[in-house]
């Protein structure tokens, strides 16, 4: 049989297609999700850490309406072991509470807006000087900005250490109602002595000498 011969040049030649290797669209395994948080979950979030905020600072002002009827003073309590914290220092280092054990602890917390803790500072500077080798002093700043806390800390000399509780859990462990609020810790981690309100020379030194002996 003779060969069919096209007259034309452009005519379209038909090419068998291949057998596709390629899987279909369908078929293919779905691209991995990243989880993501929803709207709504952020917002639980943020009005759980917001309501917590709120609720300790109610606490904090609801001990300073307190002691200004009077309440301030020696508040009871039995020895029990001091909470265990870890603070950011003003000069960027850490406090670790558990890293002085051994050495006797005055813990005072404080805010730059509350005018008994300047009525205190100058009395707690001094002592921290002479009792220098003998007790730990450190000073926990709350609901403070640190501009504010850092302008307080040179306005009063102070000089031993100083760090920022910026969660509140510090102040919550210790049972904090306001400020200024120090608490007394002894050589073997024991809380021994909670004062609420600015303390003056003769009760700090002999609150200091208890826990020295």
């Amino acid at each position: 049989m003779a060969a069919h011969q096209y007259s034309g040049a452009n005519l379209p030649v038909s090419v068998p297609a291949a057998p596709s290797t390629a899987r279909d669209v369908s078929d293919a395994d779905p691209a991995p999700t990243t989880p993501e948080v929803s709207p709504r979950s952020a917002r639980l979030v943020a009005a759980v850490v917001a309501v917590a905020m709120l609720g300790l600072l109610a606490l904090m002002i609801w001990g300073i309406g307190k002691r200004a009827e009077g309440t301030v003073g020696e508040v009871p309590l039995s020895a029990r072991p001091a909470p265990a914290f870890t603070v950011p220092l003003m000069d960027g280092k850490p406090f670790d509470l558990a890293a002085v054990r051994g050495t006797p602890v005055l813990i005072n917390f404080w805010a730059s807006w509350c005018i008994p803790c300047e009525d205190e500072a100058g009395v707690l500077e001094q002592a921290s000087r002479q009792y220098r080798d003998r007790v730990a002093f450190i000073g926990v700043n709350v609901q403070d900005t640190e501009g504010n806390a850092r302008d307080f800390l040179r306005r009063f000399g102070v000089t031993y250490p100083n760090g920022r509780d910026l969660t509140g859990a510090v102040a919550v462990d210790y049972g904090m109602s306001g400020v200024p609020e120090s608490y007394f810790v002894d050589r073997d981690g024991r809380l021994v002595k909670k004062w609420q309100g600015p303390l003056d020379a003769a009760r700090l030194r002999s609150y200091l000498d208890e826990l020295v002996r």
